[in-house]
């Protein structure tokens, strides 16, 4: 800390303010104002009758006020123009302008106002004792008033009493200067207020550590939670955080507290009674001063740092200038003084480490490479630093602190304390060993351990300008000094002799050895760098404008220096390599020097290019790698490459190309490096395959040449498309070349984008198949066909491809025309099944049966998929694929049952159960069963679809009769489990509908009870509840049972056991369309009867005899005739007879018939189900002749005649089977 008095001036009284380019002084009755540049007195102002005792100036430079023991202020513009003034009761104590709102707060003996220019009055507010000073925090918002009881009051802008801080002495001890601490730290949002903040918390980790009482064993937090943690709690404090009032009484103390009263630290006890206190603009330091008759700089924690002044009398007044180190001193004498600070540099350098002071009192530690920082709290003015390995010295003023590393690793900021040396020292330099400390004083240098045992001394000739330590190992360390005189020397810890380097005629400044120690490089006083061997003192080099050097740690020949703005970079005896850069060169390591400007040391990385280059220009590859390791671009590091491979140097090439991951290259020099250890030594023909890779044909040419390799030369030019010199290699070949480049350059002209040239140097050159590729691939149908007709039916590869393309753009009938030449017939009969020309697959394996069922398996595919079923089957059966056929018909029903298509789905599975039945022939057990089960569901889904359309849809066209039958059959044969798709809630629900209008009540209620028992949607919840209960009001019985045909039993409605009859268990025949049970009963044949003798007895019809009105009889003796009488037997019917069966029996017994009972049938009376094998022919007797009952000829089912008419009429077809009427049975 460096003090220069700026000016002096003497005036008759004893007060004063600052600030920027004004200097307001309150002397006797004026009011003085003085210019800060050159110290004159620009006006006295008049205005007061008595005393002037305060002033003070608003923060925005335009009006000052003065107040006066004729208990008055006066409030002055800055053009010095009085604009206003109020009075108090008693006399002026002290004045403060707010901050922010620029309002004035006045003070006296018993009262303080406040003014603002908006209000016209002043608002006064009484207190109990005299007030001595006061101040506004930084935000406006509260303003603190000193008393003579000791009492320091903080109010808010309206006058109100909010904190009340009472001092232990009392009024022993009364208030008389206080100041806020202009610096506040507010939530960030700015990019330098985020790093300061940042740098500040990992700066205070260690300190903070500390007053926590944690070890480092014991941290609750990693390190990046606690530096965050940290973080927060120094960005977003509370109000209390943000102001801190610095407070001196005449108790001789100074002591610091927060917005909200409490105290931060202990007191500072003072030597003397302080009189004013003030901090500097950005709160960092503090100057006092008062009856010890000088002014004392202080940190703002309240270190103090040293005296800034001393005076001949009490120092009343003091301010610092706004944003600068300028200070001024009010003495009781009436003297004005005014003081420059100069706050110099403390640092130590060692490699990447540097240390420095911050706030004098702490330091900062900050690893160059890392940019790590780490801040070491002394509390104590730090007057030198010095740093070396792992070891680092802080001198305070009474004693030495020695630091040592947690750990050896190289980037570890971990400090702790190793030695204490409780002694005071006075020296210009401080150097520290690994154990010992080094104090230079003037001409002498001390040698001490770190248990302050002075060792050695060395005393010089002349005065000591620059030490250095340049290593060594523990405690026989070298150092490198230079005096005043020009003498540079070399002296080791251990030895007490100085050894003399080298005698300079000027004095030295700077000084650096190289890193093998074989050079020295020395900036004497007219800024000359000199650069010495140091084994024969040879002046190697020199040059001019230089005022700091360094050598690089990494490289032998390679140093930097700084001057004139410009930084310097120097490669063994080349020239210098020059850049802008301001400030001082204190070290240089690798590609990063470290650069002192002003306050702040950077580490700038420096590119290490040109002294590369200039290693290259002389071919000195080795050196010129050296310097590349240090930092050069990537751009850089291949011409290095490039250079070292056309030196022939591989091994750095190699390693310049391992730095840029350069395979290609690398894969060349490894090339080389096994060519080389086969034998080959050919340093031509190695660099003309450089001058390739490098893309310099024409070089690499003539190299081949000259070596004998026209190959080589042939096969670059060939694969760089660049026919035309290929040609000159082509006659020096053997004759398969010609081919060979006729081919490439076809390869060429095709991934050129010109298809059609290559195709033809394809075919020249006998490449088919890549002719073809690209003809096929461009749709030139016309071309290939000219192709494949030139082609022998013998190249059966290139005819296949030819095919291949001709059925890919849908030429068949080329792609025939091909598959014919080659004789393949597999694949002509797949390419006409792929193209769906049936008729041509047809004709084809007429004459080659072999391919059937290539041909009629997708034929019948194809016809499945277009829904012509009946045809597919044929197509099936006739390839032999009768399970394939059934899969396709099962798998088409399953989607009919799926989609609710039931009618469809009754038809499939009715074309399912016939071609089960045409498989039967050969597995007879389990396709009957599969025929039974199909048949039985085809009937189902039939029936539903009636169902489905009547609860579904808004209108029917069936007559509710006819719904009711179907509901019924439906029920009766929903006896075991219900098919995917149909709806027992929809069945019953239609035929608890249908029950109720044809008034079957009781059948209606049983519908309801039934759906209780089922989960029922909601679209019919609320009619079936509403039907449910409706349907009480009903009779309980239907209105008409169901008779049976062959007993005449009347049968219920609903039968649990099926569509058969309770009595005697004979099934019911419905029709196929109303479902009304038809007059007819099945019968069978007696064994041995055949069914075609049935038929044809059947069909004989004998004559039946008729009744007679009479009867005759006649014997031997006589003839009698006797006349009718009414009462005669009518003749009974054989099959009537057969019909009778025992009562109370369970089982069925079905109608057999006899070859007599058949003769007595009329054909008109029987229907015949004549099934295909293996199912027996099924016969029906109708036993109402006059009821007209028709069969369908393919799927049997029986219909009353006159639907079945109307129902043919209505789609030309069967409704059930769907068999066209013009169709032959």
């Amino acid at each position: 800390l460096r003090v220069i008095i700026s000016e002096t001036e003497k005036t008759e009284e004893k007060s004063d303010f600052f600030n920027g380019t004004q200097l307001i002084v309150a002397a006797g009755l004026r009011v003085l104002v003085f210019d800060t540049i050159d110290g004159t007195i620009q006006q006295p102002l008049k205005g007061h009758k008595d005393i002037v005792y305060c002033v003070a100036y608003a923060k925005d430079g335009k009006r000052f006020a003065s107040g006066s023991a004729d208990k008055s202020i006066i409030i002055w513009t800055s053009k010095l123009e009085g604009i206003l003034k109020y009075t108090h009761n008693d006399s002026i104590q002290c004045l403060a302008y707010n901050p922010v709102t620029h309002q004035l707060a006045s003070c006296s003996s018993g009262d303080f106002g406040l003014w603002s220019p908006e209000q016209k009055s002043v608002n006064k507010h009484k207190v109990s004792s005299k007030i001595t000073c006061c101040g506004w925090t930084n935000d406006g918002q509260y303003l603190a008033l000193g008393m003579m009881n000791g009492v320091v009051s903080i109010r808010n802008k309206n006058g109100e009493e909010k904190v009340k801080i009472e001092r232990p002495g009392g009024s022993s001890s009364p208030i008389w200067s206080i100041a806020w601490n202009p610096s506040k730290l507010v939530p960030f949002n700015h990019c330098t207020i985020e790093f300061s903040v940042k740098e500040y918390a990992e700066l205070n980790i260690c300190h903070l550590v500390e007053e926590w009482s944690l070890t480092p064993k014991a941290y609750c937090l990693s390190y990046p939670e606690f530096v965050n943690t940290v973080i927060l709690l120094l960005c977003f404090p509370r109000d209390e955080h943000n102001d801190i009032l610095a407070v001196a009484d005449w108790g001789q103390k100074l002591s610091f507290y927060q917005l909200s009263g409490k105290q931060i630290g202990k007191d500072r006890t003072l030597t003397y009674d302080p009189c004013c206190v003030s901090y500097f603009s950005k709160g960092e330091y503090i100057v006092m001063g008062g009856s010890d008759k000088q002014a004392s700089l202080y940190t703002k924690d309240g270190v103090r740092l040293g005296t800034i002044g001393e005076q001949n009398s009490l120092v009343w007044t003091c301010g610092v200038k706004p944003d600068s180190n300028f200070v001024v001193l009010g003495c009781q004498d009436g003297t004005i003084t005014c003081y420059q600070l100069i706050f110099s540099t403390v640092h130590g350098l060692y490699k990447d480490r540097y240390a420095y002071r911050d706030s004098m009192t702490d330091v900062i530690v900050q690893h160059l490479i890392t940019e790590q920082k780490v801040r070491i709290k002394c509390r104590e003015l730090v007057k030198k630093i010095a740093i070396y390995r792992n070891r680092l010295a802080i001198q305070l003023p009474e004693k030495i602190l020695i630091y040592e590393l947690y750990s050896d690793d190289s980037s570890d900021m971990h400090y702790r304390i190793k030695e204490k040396i409780c002694r005071k020292f006075e020296c210009n330099l401080l150097v520290v060993c690994s154990q010992h400390i080094i104090l230079c004083q003037e001409k002498r240098l001390q040698c001490l351990s770190f248990t302050s045992v002075r060792e050695k001394e060395w005393v010089m000739e002349s005065l000591i300008r620059y030490i250095k330590v340049i290593g060594g190992p523990p405690g026989r360390e070298g150092l490198l000094v230079g005096l005043k005189n020009g003498a540079i020397l070399k002296i080791f810890v251990d030895n007490p002799f100085p050894i003399t380097l080298l005698k300079l005629s000027t004095s030295v400044r700077c000084l650096d050895m190289s890193a093998s120690r074989n050079k020295l490089a020395v900036v004497d006083e007219h800024n000359t760098l000199l650069v010495y061997d140091i084994n024969n003192k040879e002046l190697l080099f020199q040059e001019p404008n230089a005022n700091s050097v360094a050598w690089n740690t990494q490289c032998e020949d390679m140093l930097c220096f700084s001057g004139n703005g410009y930084l310097n970079i120097k490669a063994s005896n080349f020239p210098v390599h020059q850049q802008k850069m301001q400030g001082f060169m204190v070290g240089y390591n690798g590609s990063k020097i470290f650069c002192l400007h002003v306050y702040s040391m950077s580490a700038v990385e420096v590119p290490q290019s040109a002294p590369m280059y200039q290693y290259l220009e002389r071919k000195m590859f080795k050196e010129a790698y050296q310097i590349a390791c240090l930092g050069v671009t990537d751009s850089d590091w291949r011409d290095l490459a490039t250079e070292a491979l056309e030196g022939l140097d591989f091994d750095t090439a190699k390693k310049a190309f391992i730095r840029i991951r350069d395979l290609r290259y690398l894969e060349l020099i490894n090339s080389i490096e096994e060519r080389k250890k086969r034998g080959e030594n050919d340093n031509e023909l190695f660099l003309a395959d450089v001058y390739a890779y490098q893309g310099k044909f024409h070089e690499a040419a003539k190299l081949y040449k000259r070596t004998g390799q026209e190959s080589r030369a042939l096969s670059m030019y060939t694969d760089l498309r660049m026919f035309e010199y290929a040609k000159e290699f082509v006659g020096a070949t053997d004759p398969k070349s010609t081919r060979i480049l006729m081919t490439k350059q076809a390869d060429w002209a095709k991934s050129s984008k010109e298809p059609r040239a290559a195709a033809e140097m394809y075919l020249s050159a006998g490449e088919h198949l890549k002719a073809i590729d690209i003809i096929g691939e461009h749709g030139w149908a016309d071309m290939l066909i000219d192709i494949a007709r030139k082609l022998d039916k013998a190249e059966r590869e290139p005819l296949a491809k030819c095919a291949f393309y001709f059925k890919k753009l849908k030429h068949h009938g080329y792609a025939s025309e091909t598959f014919s030449k080659m004789g393949d017939l597999q694949a002509l009969v797949q390419l006409h099944v792929e193209t769906r020309h049936w008729d041509e697959a047809f004709s084809l394996v007429e004459k080659h049966p072999q391919f059937k069922n290539d041909v009629y398996v997708p034929y019948a595919q194809w016809l499945a998929e277009n829904d012509r079923f009946e045809e597919a089957q044929k197509s099936f059966h006739k390839a032999g694929q009768q399970k394939e056929a059934v899969k396709v018909l099962e798998q088409l029903t399953h989607n009919a049952v799926v989609e609710n298509r039931f009618n469809d789905a009754g038809y499939y599975y009715w074309m399912v159960s016939m071609q089960c039945l045409d498989i039967a022939r050969d597995q007879t057990v389990e396709m009957l069963k599969k025929f039974d089960r199909f048949q039985h569901l085809a009937e189902l889904y039939h029936v539903y679809r009636s169902i489905q359309r009547y609860t579904d849809e808004p209108f029917s066209s069936h007559m509710p009769e006819t719904l009711f039958n179907i509901c019924r059959f439906l029920l009766n044969n929903l006896t075991k489990e219900v098919p995917p798709g149909i709806s027992k809630v929809n069945t019953l629900y239609a035929l608890a509908k249908q029950s109720r209008k044809l008034g079957a009540y009781k059948l209606a209620r049983y519908s309801y009870e039934k759906l209780q028992e089922l989960s029922i949607p909601s679209r019919f919840q609320e009619s079936i509840e509403l039907g449910s209960l409706t349907i009480r009001s009903k009779p309980f019985h239907d209105s008409e049972g169901m008779m049976c045909y062959r007993c005449s039993t009347n049968n219920p409605l609903l039968n649990n056991q099926g569509s058969v009859c309770i009595n005697c268990r004979q099934p019911f025949i419905y029709s196929a369309s109303s479902y009304e049970v038809l007059p007819l009963v099945q019968f069978y044949l007696e064994e041995g009867i055949s069914d075609e003798e049935a038929v044809s007895l059947i069909d004989l019809e004998s004559i039946s005899v008729p009744l007679h009105s009479a009867t005759s009889s006649s014997n031997l003796n006589h003839q009698t005739l006797r006349m009718d009488d009414g009462f005669d037997e009518i003749e009974e019917d054989p099959f009537t007879a057969k019909m009778s069966f025992e009562q109370g029996g369970s089982n069925f017994v079905p109608v057999k018939v006899s070859r007599s009972v058949l003769r007595s049938m009329s054909r008109r009376d029987v229907l015949i189900k004549r099934w295909p094998r293996p199912l027996k022919w099924e016969y029906f007797r109708s036993l109402l002749p006059d009821v007209s009952i028709t069969m369908c000829p393919t799927c049997f089912k029986m219909f009353h005649s006159e639907d079945y008419e109307l129902l043919v009429l209505q789609h030309n077809c069967c409704p059930y089977c769907r068999r066209p009427i013009d169709e032959p049975n």
